[in-house]
């Protein structure tokens, strides 16, 4: 049924690769994900420049494909250079995992480490407004819908080749690493050793890359575009890959 598809859709380059890779000969539709670009000045106040501590973030599904066991590690080799940053794992799993997680933080001694558990609307948007920075080491994504959320809070990000975001280096707005502790640590260390207002910036760049290319405005007029194509022909959109 897909090989007969009229058009695939891919939500990343990565994506469209896996696709053709997988043999089907369809037109992709490259689009990411909509997402809801939020308005900053409902959070007035709560800024990272108002926090005791600065911060590292980690937000999303606990489970061992995130890699949070990789950022612990980072963390234990960090931690003590820079005593004014926190991390904050937030997020839920299975609770077996969950536990082995602080189990693990205990065993590497670590500090200023917390783990508040799942954070939803209004209190999830607050915690990524006074983080300066947001950690995803995973091992694969076909989206990673924490990044572009974390992009459009003006959060700069941390995350590696597993998921489908080298346009966090061309947006000059985070870092796209390897999977390695040493990597993650490294990109962590440069961004932990920044002033706040520089990462400040780079979270800016990440927020207007978000409204151009990822605001639901933008995406529907694209996906509208597709259907109209494959209704009446014509030009192909520039987001429909046809080799």
């Amino acid at each position: 049924v897909v090989a007969r598809a009229a058009c695939l859709h891919a939500t990343s380059k990565m994506e469209y690769v896996d696709i053709r890779n997988h043999g089907l000969t369809s037109p992709i539709a490259v689009i990411p994900n909509g997402i809801d670009i939020p308005d900053l000045s409902a959070y007035a106040g709560v800024g990272v420049s108002t926090a005791s501590m600065r911060r590292v973030l980690f937000l999303g599904r606990l489970h061992p494909i995130k890699g949070v066991e990789l950022l612990l590690k980072a963390w234990s080799a960090l931690q003590g250079n820079h005593p004014d940053w926190e991390l904050v794992v937030a997020g839920n799993g299975d609770p077996a995992y969950v536990q082995s997680l602080r189990d693990m933080a205990a065993r590497l001694k670590l500090e200023r480490v917390g783990f508040p558990g799942p954070v939803y609307g209004e209190d999830k948007g607050r915690l990524y407004v006074s983080s300066d920075l947001f950690v995803l080491p995973t091992q694969t994504e076909n989206f990673g819908i924490a990044i572009a959320e974390a992009q459009a809070h003006a959060v700069p990000v941390i995350t590696t080749r597993g998921a489908p975001w080298k346009g966090l280096v061309d947006n000059a707005s985070g870092w796209w690493v390897e999977r390695i502790q040493d990597d993650i640590a490294a990109a962590m260390d440069e961004a932990m050793c920044m002033d706040a207002m520089a990462l400040a910036v780079m979270g800016m760049r990440g927020r207007t890359w978000m409204e151009s290319d990822y605001d639901w405005a933008t995406v529907a007029r694209k996906t509208s575009a597709v259907y109209r194509w494959l209704r009446e022909g014509g030009k192909a959109p520039d987001c429909i890959r046809l080799g």
